[in-house]
């Protein structure tokens, strides 16, 4: 099994190369209008006696909301193609041309220009909505149209007729949506990461679609287990091919420090070099935490950073003693227990180190969010904790960041904005319930459906049962609107995929847990619940499987998806003695 994965699906920031000419290319003077017109004609010619694509235009996962199809209106992308883009939306027209040129051979090169051509994104803050699409759909809800006639922030609308395709938006990430769904309605030799012979076929008709919930985002452990820089961003990227715009990194625990903070050296440097197992451990200096955060950032995707207290700090009691109830330092852990290690909760100097680290994390992070964990403090008596959390959540906003963390810290005061993340496998929880009514919103991630370090059945070689089997059909069908008692829909801010790493150490690893299920946590956060249908997600999902064979991506075969053939072997991680049963 591979160890090493390819480097990220757009790589470092592209360099446009577009050669002189190709095949089939229009120079400037030589065919004359009856010859232009003759080799338009034979292509359609072609076209027809080729069939249609051999995508739907409903195969799109997540699945959207309103898909219109018209099967005469399948469109071919030529050699001599060109994509014109308002000039905003430049950026998202580029990262498309990256992701079609290896497999097409195509040059496509990109220009900022008004008028329409074969592939043209448009930013319009007035994007049109269902009002100017066909009276027909192929979602089962029943609407007419989006409610509220817009299609919002994320939201976008592809056309695609015989003369070309079109995408708009009211904002880059919609028209990064939307190129994202292009790329799925090609075929799955789009993934090659050399040119292949191939038709390239869009089905025609318009896509109509925007996100249920603002938050879809999936979790990373690097503290178990370190990930470089450039595995994380593979994994930025396979958020990003979901419509997943949020990446939660889990940066510190009892194994390792993660994350350099210049007022609090040693937490990197002595904190941050070990590993579960005894591996080398690692840390993020700025400049790489702030790479992540840039690469992240051009997917639409917001980076998360998780500082956990007042437990899981073995790491960082080792490299400041004086942090520690007792003053003294323990040995560094490499186990997988825990609930054992907390920063002293009655010493001024425990909120001195508070302040410093989510100020510097704060100052790095430009996104709205800061992660406070909170989780698994066992050993700190419950009055404690909850001066220690009300502490430190007022010091996360004094920061200017609104306060995440692990459903354990409901029952602490509120502050504005608070986001508790729900982490149970009961839906009767009140004392989440009662936090919500006092104005938290909550971030949906129960263990039994959405953790994806379990298993997914008995015989899978690495991973937990503790919450229970995850299979990708457990993954899916659950409703994060109506999940948790109490907790009403609109209370919801989005949900959230974790991807503890006690048992997995290699990229390979981190993407046969994330695939199948990962897309199928992404339609639950994007897709209208009315959408959502296990036997039509899985025959959409099973398309999917030779996009990732093609794109070297490892995943699992799950027996419950109807496959395709794939000429790619699917590698399986290693088996390993199974860890000890946690939840974080």
């Amino acid at each position: 099994m591979p160890t090493t994965p390819t480097a990220p699906e757009t790589g470092p920031e592209p360099t446009e190369t577009r050669p002189t000419s190709t095949p089939g290319e229009v120079l400037p003077g030589a065919p004359t209008a009856a010859a232009e017109l003759a080799r338009v004609a034979a292509g359609r010619a072609a076209e027809v006696l080729a069939g249609p694509a051999p995508v739907r235009l409903d195969d799109v996962v997540p699945a959207p909301e309103q898909v219109f199809p018209d099967p005469a209106g399948d469109f071919t992308l030529s050699a001599d193609a060109a994509l014109r883009v308002s000039p905003a939306g430049r950026d998202v027209a580029e990262q498309l041309a990256t992701w079609l040129r290896p497999a097409t051979g195509f040059p496509l090169p990109v220009a900022d220009a008004p008028e329409d051509g074969p592939l043209t994104l448009t930013l319009s803050p007035s994007a049109p909505d269902a009002a100017a699409a066909p009276a027909t759909r192929a979602t089962d809800d029943g609407s007419g149209g989006p409610g509220d006639g817009a299609l919002g922030d994320e939201g976008y609308r592809l056309d695609v007729t015989t003369t070309g395709v079109r995408i708009t938006a009211a904002t880059p990430a919609g028209l990064f949506h939307g190129a994202q769904t292009l790329r799925q309605l090609l075929p799955a030799a789009i993934e090659s990461p050399t040119p292949v012979a191939a038709r390239w076929a869009v089905p025609g008709g318009t896509v109509v679609d925007r996100p249920r919930f603002p938050y879809r985002g999936a979790m990373l452990d690097v503290a178990r287990h370190f990930f470089a820089v450039e595995d994380v961003l593979r994994v930025v990227d396979h958020l990003a091919r979901y419509k997943l715009n949020h990446l939660h990194l889990h940066l510190t625990d009892d194994q390792g420090w993660r994350i350099a903070v210049d007022s609090w050296p040693r937490l990197a440097e002595v904190g941050g070099a070990t590993a579960v197992g005894g591996g080398p451990g690692g840390w993020y200096s700025r400049d790489d935490y702030r790479r992540i955060i840039a690469y992240a950032a051009r997917r639409h995707v917001t980076v998360v950073p998780e500082i956990d207290l007042p437990g899981h700090t073995n790491a960082a009691l080792v490299a400041y003693p004086e942090l520690a109830p007792g003053k003294v330092a323990p040995p560094p852990y490499t186990g997988t227990e825990v609930g054992f290690s907390y920063v002293d909760p009655a010493d001024e100097r425990t909120y001195a180190f508070v302040a410093d680290v989510v100020g510097e994390v704060a100052a790095l992070t430009p996104g709205p969010w800061l992660h406070l964990g909170g989780d698994e403090a066992f050993k700190v008596p419950a009055e404690s904790y909850r001066t220690f959390a009300e502490r430190a959540q007022r010091l996360v906003q004094a920061t200017g960041k609104t306060v995440v963390g692990w459903h354990q810290l409901a029952p602490a005061g509120h502050v504005d904005g608070r986001v508790l993340q729900w982490w149970g496998t009961n839906g009767d929880d009140p004392e989440t319930a009662d936090a919500v009514r006092r104005g938290a919103r909550v971030i949906l991630s129960p263990a039994n459906h959405a953790y994806l370090d379990m298993k997914y059945a008995p015989d899978t070689p690495i991973g937990h049962d503790w919450a229970g089997l995850i299979d990708v059909r457990r993954a899916y069908e659950w409703d994060p609107g109506t999940h948790v008692r109490g907790v009403p829909a609109e209370a919801v801010l989005g949900v959230e995929a974790p991807l503890w790493t006690e048992s997995v150490s290699t990229p390979a690893e981190v993407e046969y847990m994330l695939f199948p299920r990962l897309p199928a946590v992404a339609e639950l956060g994007w897709s209208p619940r009315a959408t959502h249908d296990w036997q039509r997600f899985r025959s959409r999902l099973a398309g999917h499987g030779p996009r990732w064979a093609t794109a070297g991506i490892t995943f699992h075969p799950s027996p419950e998806i109807p496959w395709p053939p794939t000429p790619t072997p699917v590698p399986t991680p290693r088996r390993r003695p199974e860890d000890s049963p946690r939840r974080s």
